[in-house]
C-alpha cells in the first residue's frame, strides 16, 4: 500500500491519479479536507481509504502493509506568520514519518521547497551544501528545517529517502488554494473576468515590470519525477524539481493569453508592502543532480504546460486530473 499524505491536494491528488494510471489503487490518503473543496479532487480517484492528518500518525500501527510513503502534506503558505504552527505541521509532521519509514524500512519521498533557497543569492543548486542557506519567509525555514535535521541529526534511515525541492508547480487541481495558486490559475480567471492579467510592477532597476523570473514546473512532470523515484528505490538525496528553463511572468501572461485564442492585454500593479523585501525576483532549478541518476523524460515546455491546463481544465469548470 501506498501511502499519499495531503493526497486531496493540488499536487498529492494529481499523485494519485498517476498512481491509478499506473493500476495502482491500493493507496491510502491521508487529508484535512474540512469544508474545503478537495473532496472534488479525489471523487474521480481510487483508494482504499481516507484519514484525517490529525489521526493518522496514531493509527500507523494499524497497517502493516505500507511499501511507500509519499509525505505532500504540509502548510503550503508563504505568508503564513505563525510558525508554531509551521513547525508542527511541516517540520514535526514530516520527522514523525521519517522515523516510521526507517523502523519499517520502507520508502520515503517528501516535498522540500525551491523557497528554501532563499534570495538566490547562494544560486538554486542541489548540490550545494544546505547549511549555507536563508530561506526569506518561515515558510522555506520550516522546510529548510527538515533538511537540516536529516543531514546532521538523522540516526536511522528509511530504505529510500527523497526530499523534492519543488519550484513554481502549476497546473489542475489547485483551484482551492485561493491567493496561493499559481499565476496561471490567477491569470485565466482575471481575463474571463475582466479581460486582462494583472502582474506586479518590479522594484528592482534591473528587472523590467513583468520580466521576474520563475522556473515554472507543470504539475504532470512533478508526478513523473515521483513515479520515477518509486521505481527507482536506491535514488537518495535531495533534488530540484523544476525545468531548469527561467520564464518571465510577461511570458506566462502572454502564453494565457496564447491558450485562450486573446491578444495580449497586461497591467502592472503595485506589489503588497509586506512583500517587497521577501520578493524573489529569479528562480532557475538545476537539473543536474536529478539527470545524473538518470531521470531523461524531457520537461514539459510552458506553453505547452499551460495550453493543456487551460484546454482540459480550467475551461472544463476546473476539471479534475
Amino acid at each position: 500500500m501506498i501511502v499519499v499524505t495531503g493526497g486531496a491536494g493540488f499536487i498529492g491528488s494529481c499523485i494519485v491519479r498517476t498512481l491509478n494510471d499506473a493500476g495502482i489503487d491500493d493507496i491510502l490518503i491521508v487529508d484535512n479536507i474540512a469544508s474545503t473543496e478537495k473532496w472534488k479532487n479525489i471523487r474521480n480517484k481510487r483508494y482504499i481509504e481516507y484519514v484525517h492528518k490529525s489521526l493518522f500518525l496514531d493509527h500507523l500501527d494499524r497497517y502493516n502493509n505500507i511499501t511507500a510513503i509519499i509525505h505532500m502534506g504540509a502548510q503550503s503558505s508563504t505568508t503564513e506568520r505563525n510558525f508554531d504552527y509551521l513547525w508542527n505541521n511541516n517540520f514535526e509532521y514530516t520527522k514523525a514519518l521519517w522515523t516510521y519509514c526507517a523502523k519499517k524500512q520502507i520508502q520515503f519521498i517528501y516535498a522540500s521547497s525551491a523557497a528554501t533557497y532563499g534570495d538566490g543569492s547562494e544560486g538554486f543548486d542541489d548540490y550545494i551544501d544546505i547549511d549555507r542557506l536563508l530561506p526569506m519567509n518561515a515558510y522555506g525555514y520550516s522546510k529548510q528545517l527538515f533538511d537540516l535535521w536529516v543531514k546532521h541529526q538523522a540516526t536511522e534511515f528509511p530504505k529510500q529517502h527523497v526530499g523534492l525541492k519543488f519550484f513554481n508547480v502549476y497546473g489542475p487541481n489547485e483551484y482551492y488554494k485561493g491567493s496561493m495558486a499559481s499565476m496561471v490559475f490567477h491569470g485565466f480567471n482575471q481575463i474571463k473576468q475582466d479581460g486582462e492579467i494583472r502582474l506586479f510592477k518590479s522594484y528592482r532597476a534591473d528587472y523590467l515590470d513583468g520580466g521576474q523570473l520563475r522556473d515554472f514546473v507543470y504539475v504532470k512532470d512533478i508526478c513523473s519525477v515521483i513515479m520515477w523515484m518509486l521505481q527507482n528505490d536506491k535514488v537518495n538525496g535531495l533534488f530540484n524539481v523544476g525545468t531548469g528553463e527561467a520564464r518571465s511572468f510577461k511570458e506566462l501572461a502572454e502564453a494565457v493569453f496564447s491558450a485562450l485564442g486573446k491578444e495580449p492585454n497586461i497591467r502592472f500593479i503595485d506589489m503588497p508592502a509586506q512583500l517587497i523585501d521577501k520578493y524573489q525576483y529569479n528562480t532557475k532549478a538545476t537539473t543536474k543532480k536529478l539527470r545524473g541518476e538518470g531521470y531523461q523524460q524531457p520537461f514539459i515546455r510552458l506553453e505547452d504546460g499551460i495550453r493543456d491546463y487551460v484546454r482540459f481544465h480550467l475551461n472544463e469548470r476546473y476539471a479534475q486530473y
